[in-house]
């Protein structure tokens, strides 16, 4: 009946009461820590699961005890309290490791334990030491799907608990590989992973009404929006961002868990489109929702470069890179958004054409990329520094630069990246008198030309191209088609 107030004493007298009857008691714990959990008092419910791993532990069942603590770390990860989850991360691992029982009991928490590990490393933006953590979490889950659901009971009534059932940690399997393809830059593998998601979703959803599902769906198209815009598919990600916010639609805490996120993917949306008034109100929109720093980070990071693009913004660009400045009090510990920053400066100064300071930040930024295998980044600073060097008159540097660029974008790929490398491509070619070469980079530079240009038109002719002016309350039930498309198309040719 959604009177939280008037079950929680009773959860607390049933607990109170519960205690010599362990599979009740545990259940209730579990219970009151999720009321918590959904009003974001992590505090109190870290406590309670905390009570329920000792109890377990008392009343001996080491599986249980695991799941409790399990539970914990997932909610110190969420607050961010990194001290407090290093070594219960290591004691959650040698309980697992020593726990003989149901082989899928301890698969499962196995493949619990390995999915919090991972994602801790992506948050932390580090896709490259991720990597032996994946590849256990995916062995996993195969060695799962072979084993059979023993209908055994176990002995201690304590330990009749399950995290998720097998099919749903198999799509949670799918996601975090689609998180980890997307962050490294191996977009066409993330597409796989989100299709082989996608339809496993769909057939679970007709027997199953579980909300995690709807969840699941709603971040592994997130993730699969984003490829679409570095890939040069427009209008498919904003059918696709259409289809979030029919998601949220039909539910509240849906909505409210990822309206921050809708609104940055329709501000990435619009940068694509070059509709820049409406990309920053986006992104303030966003802003506004988010408590979240890594996204907070993300945003700001996006609109620096809005107010970069438009160039009459000093003083709001001034203010927004004083507040995620990578050389000292970054905001956040994620090394792939403070890479990101450097790249942010290096632009910023290349605009101001401060060649020197440009070449110092974007080093950084390659040295950080490189580290962790951000291929994104990686061929984005190349190639700015092969524009930066091409500017300065040094056309063999500026080579050395874009040839890796090229090739590591259209290995991506990344349409804008090779849309910018085959235009410094063509005159640097010019410039040395290789008319060849440069016949066929002009030639490369008007074939990725026309696809955006098309995939421009076609997107911005789309009915729900009108999200685009959203920003307040419920996502819009349904959109009007509009006369062609209303957006400058200047800046791609």
């Amino acid at each position: 009946q959604n009177s939280v107030d008037t079950a929680k004493p009773l959860l607390r007298k049933a607990i109170q009461i519960s205690q010599q009857t362990p599979y009740w008691h545990c259940r209730l714990l579990f219970q009151l820590a999720q009321l918590h959990t959904l009003e974001k008092d992590l505090v109190s419910a870290c406590d309670l699961l905390g009570v329920g791993a000792e109890y377990a532990r008392v009343v001996g069942s080491e599986y249980t005890r695991a799941l409790f603590l399990l539970s914990k770390g997932m909610l110190l990860l969420m607050e961010r309290k990194l001290q407090e989850v290093h070594p219960l991360l290591t004691l959650c691992g040698q309980i697992v490791e020593n726990w003989q029982g149901n082989p899928i009991q301890k698969e499962s928490l196995r493949v619990f334990f390995l999915v919090l590990q991972v994602t801790h490393y992506l948050d932390a933006g580090q896709v490259k030491s991720v990597k032996p953590c994946l590849k256990q979490l995916q062995q996993c889950i195969q060695t799962i799907s072979t084993l059979h659901d023993d209908e055994i009971l176990p002995s201690n009534s304590a330990d009749l608990f399950h995290w998720l059932p097998k099919e749903h940690m198999c799509v949670l399997v799918y996601l975090v590989t689609v998180m980890h393809s997307m962050q490294a830059g191996y977009l066409e593998k993330a597409q796989k992973y989100t299709d082989k998601a996608l339809m496993q979703l769909e057939k679970l959803k007709m027997l199953d009404c579980s909300p995690i599902l709807s969840s699941f769906q709603v971040i592994l198209l997130e993730h699969i929006i984003m490829c679409r815009l570095v890939t040069g598919h427009k209008a498919t990600a904003l059918q696709e961002i259409s289809q979030v916010c029919q998601l949220c639609q039909q539910s509240p805490r849906l909505f409210s868990n990822h309206a921050a996120q809708l609104h940055t993917l329709l501000g990435l949306y619009c940068i694509s489109v070059n509709c820049m008034d409406n990309a920053e109100a986006q992104f303030t929109t966003a802003l506004r929702l988010t408590t979240h720093q890594e996204l907070w980070a993300f945003i700001v990071t996006n609109l620096a470069s809005v107010y970069i693009r438009e160039g009459n913004r000093q003083q709001e660009l001034y203010s927004l890179l004083e507040r995620i400045n990578p050389d000292h009090n970054f905001p956040v510990s994620s090394h792939c958004l403070r890479a990101a920053a450097f790249y942010i400066r290096g632009l910023f100064s290349f605009f101001q054409g401060r060649y020197n300071e440009a070449k110092r930040f974007l080093r950084e930024t390659l040295k950080m990329s490189n580290a962790e295998d951000l291929n994104r980044l990686t061929a984005c600073s190349l190639v700015l520094l092969g524009h930066i060097f091409y500017v300065l008159g040094n056309h063999r540097e500026s080579n050395n630069m874009v040839v890796p660029a090229m090739q590591l974008a259209s290995k991506i790929p990344d349409m804008s990246v090779q849309l910018w490398s085959s235009a410094l491509l063509r005159d640097l070619n010019k410039a040395c008198g290789n008319a060849m070469d440069a016949h066929e980079a002009a030639q490369m530079h008007q074939n990725f030309s026309q696809q955006l240009l098309q995939d421009h038109i076609e997107a911005c002719s789309l009915p729900e191209h009108n999200l685009i002016s959203w920003t307040d309350g419920p996502p819009p039930v349904q959109f009007q088609a509009q006369n062609g498309p209303t957006t400058s198309l200047a800046s791609l040719l």
